[in-house]
């Protein structure tokens, strides 16, 4: 049993299911394509069920209700980044690093946009492939943590700086989602996200409420949010964005009588005393009991939408690949150095050498980029080779870790009279 748990933390931590499917998504499409077509576009529950005008597919299954949760954790972490004793509480800690993540998304999008450009200026594609400006804009969490824990150390502060970058980062992204890439073959109908809208509202009554349930949240606010956002044709995957936040996030007082009626909940250490679980925040026990379901499925999603045929590598791939390892790490540390000339400085510990490989590491944008890149392009001949771009940005953690070894940041290089 303690193996057992041991291995799941493994897995977890060095996010070992996104990457094996990002590996089994590119052999099977590499290997037979037709094959791997099929397996994703299989309609689950038969050819005649749909669900508000679209089939249900395995894509569909995992790209438009699976992801709903992944985003709901990102979600949360950007809720509790905001809340007394969060990265972005009081606004200026967070200053700098909240100005790296504003360089995170106009230098990829910038360098982006200039390289489409330069090989589809004057051409019918420019617009086209334009519309993909979106991609390289936000940064995979998970993999970007790992990636620092391994070139900082653990504790390092260039570790919650790239953090706190990531979480903000992936906030913007999903504006970006909702905002420029609605569902083209269904036209916006904003009268629609008046449904979303009671979903809110519904999640602030449970909340005035003191309803510390988050399946309550979820399910029934949720759920509205999402058929609001699908009918509206904006991304469903994102109608936990709005639900979460609601969320109670402090410890509910259970009281001398509510103890006495919950004697058989198992307890956890609080402070000096003892609290049943069940009086944890909803907030808290949402991650906790979501994420290692979110962590594991990621290996479909990673199937799913990583599948590309190496023979569609094209200029698009490179568009994509240079705006997020160059346009994110001179926009991020850019941004972040004027920062500090405006009085905000990089947080104690931090130098020009780990602000440089931050960066660096921020360029991994492997999941959301795919997600992006699949909203961005419908289909052929742009989605693949951009595809491709959001995969081979993995290659940004040896890139980083290589940086690291050569500027020594681990061994503190950087700290010192380096700091600007």
């Amino acid at each position: 049993m303690i193996q057992a748990r041991q291995l799941i933390q493994v897995l977890q931590e060095y996010s070992i299911p996104l990457i094996i499917g990002v590996v089994a998504g590119l052999a099977f499409a590499n290997i037979d394509h037709h094959f791997y077509e099929e397996l994703v576009d299989y309609r689950v529950f038969g050819s005649g069920v749909e669900v508000f005008g679209r089939p249900v597919t395995s894509h569909f299954i995992i790209n438009e209700i699976f992801m709903v949760f992944f985003f709901g954790i990102a979600a949360k972490e950007i809720t509790q980044s905001i809340l007394p004793g969060g990265a972005l509480n009081p606004i200026p800690r967070a200053i700098n690093p909240l100005m790296g993540t504003l360089g995170g998304v106009i230098g990829p999008a910038g360098l982006y946009l200039l390289l489409t450009w330069v090989f589809y200026g004057g051409t019918d594609d420019f617009s086209v492939v334009a519309n993909g400006w979106g991609i390289p804009t936000a940064t995979d969490i998970a993999l970007a943590w790992l990636v620092a824990r391994l070139a900082f150390g653990n504790g390092h502060p260039a570790v919650n700086f790239l953090l706190l970058l990531a979480v903000a980062d992936d906030a913007i992204g999903l504006g970006i989602i909702a905002v420029f890439y609605p569902d083209p073959e269904h036209p916006v109908q904003p009268a629609w996200l008046l449904l979303t809208g009671a979903g809110m509202a519904t999640a602030y009554a449970l909340r005035r409420s003191k309803v510390n349930s988050w399946p309550a949240y979820i399910l029934i606010a949720g759920g509205l949010s999402w058929a609001g956002l699908a009918k509206s044709s904006i991304e469903p995957a994102l109608a936990l964005v709005v639900i979460v936040p609601f969320l109670p996030s402090t410890e509910i007082d259970p009281g001398p009588a509510s103890q006495k009626a919950h004697q058989g909940v198992g307890p956890r250490r609080h402070g000096e005393g003892m609290v049943p679980a069940v009086y944890r925040p909803a907030l808290e026990r949402f991650e906790h009991q979501l994420k290692l379901f979110v962590d594991l499925g990621l290996f479909f999603f990673a199937f799913a939408n990583a599948g590309v045929a190496f023979g569609s590598i094209n200029a698009v791939t490179f568009i994509v690949l240079a705006s997020l390892i160059v346009g994110k790490t001179l926009g991020v540390s850019s941004f972040s150095w004027a920062a500090t000339k405006l009085g905000f400085p990089l947080p104690e510990g931090m130098g020009m050498s780990h602000l440089a490989v931050a960066g660096l590491v921020a360029g991994l944008g492997l999941t959301v980029a795919l997600f992006v890149a699949g909203k961005a392009f419908t289909g052929p001949p742009f989605q693949d080779p951009a595809k491709m771009g959001a995969v081979l940005s993995g290659s940004v953690a040896l890139l980083a870790l290589g940086a690291a070894a050569v500027l020594k940041v681990k061994d503190g290089a950087g700290s010192g009279a380096e700091r600007p």
